[in-house]
């Protein structure tokens, strides 16, 4: 799976994309991670990427043309499954989601900054506007890290367990149970019972049984949903 990212600030990618699960998806060429800073492309001889809006109000706007001439030369050199902008009025993104981009081949993700991006991106390249959620950042490029690391956590060989993915929260609908690992006594508290006997159809019962109170207790509003 190919990700090419437009961005500004492409250093801020450093760290998280060179450790952890994208390293390890990276590194077994289950993923490629392609970084565009979006200045190169640029025609002002400043490298501006923005400008005021038109009819007034606070705040820049990136300018079109950077980001269209972006887009357009990593379209001649292959097609794209998907063109992502992280926005806060987008969709909400969701394990569903995810899945479903863990799917495809190559996709592009824009994150814009400043006020937003030209509408005119959005309504000639974008396939999909994504939002993580109900609040504003200063740009998207946290969104998108966001973004490439449920996907790649869901490519294959990427997990040292191929079903540690499916037994994630949110894949069945419902939060994940508690989980426990050793000394099975820590100063008086006890990991259940239930999880030491052996007995995995009892193991597996105890679980379905905490999911639903757990999801019951937290996030109710799923239960309305499956």
């Amino acid at each position: 799976m190919r990700i090419d990212i437009l961005t500004l600030f492409p250093e801020m990618f450093d760290a998280v994309f060179s450790l952890s699960i994208i390293k390890k998806a990276v590194t077994r060429n289950e993923l490629e991670l392609h970084l565009h800073n979006i200045r190169d492309y640029s025609q002002d001889k400043h490298k501006r990427v923005d400008d005021y809006p038109f009819g007034g109000g606070a705040g820049m706007v990136m300018m079109i043309q950077p980001i269209a001439d972006c887009i357009q030369k990593l379209k001649a050199e292959r097609s794209y499954d998907a063109v992502l902008f992280m926005a806060p009025d987008g969709h909400t993104f969701n394990q569903q989601k995810a899945n479903q981009l863990s799917l495809y081949e190559n996709i592009i993700i824009l994150c814009g900054h400043y006020k937003g991006v030209d509408e005119r991106v959005r309504e000639l390249f974008i396939t999909e506007e994504i939002s993580i959620g109900d609040y504003v950042l200063s740009g998207g490029e946290i969104a998108a890290m966001t973004i490439v690391d449920a996907i790649a956590r869901l490519l294959p060989g990427v997990l040292n367990d191929a079903t540690s993915a499916l037994s994630d929260s949110f894949q069945d609908g419902l939060l994940s149970p508690p989980v426990y690992t050793r000394p099975a006594d820590y100063q008086g508290y006890k990991v259940p019972d239930v999880l030491l006997s052996g007995n995995e159809r009892l193991i597996n019962e105890w679980k379905f049984e905490q999911q639903l109170e757990r999801t019951r207790n937290r996030r109710p509003d799923l239960l309305t949903e499956i």
